[in-house]
């Protein structure tokens, strides 16, 4: 299971350095749907390999990452003005 969880982790973090790297490169605004879905499912992620490892300051941190992009992933994107 030892192997799962380091893939996990992997994918995880993939997943938010790609979304970081993405907005600094000018490719993806932060107001779009994959930006927040990339940033969400990679520190669900995370979240999942800390709770599996026991590490209660990375579950806090990974935690809340997810729930604070969950909006930006659920909501309609509204039109630009």
């Amino acid at each position: 299971m030892e192997l799962l969880d380091q893939l996990v982790s992997l994918v995880g973090a993939a997943l938010i350095l790609a979304a970081y790297v993405a907005l600094q490169r000018g490719w993806l605004p932060r107001e779009t749907r994959a930006y927040n879905a990339l940033n969400f499912f990679g520190s669900a992620l995370l979240t999942y390999a800390a709770v599996r490892n026991w590490n209660l300051g990375f579950i806090i941190l990974e935690g809340a990452w997810a729930l604070l992009s969950l909006p930006g992933t659920i909501r309609p994107t509204r039109a630009r003005r």
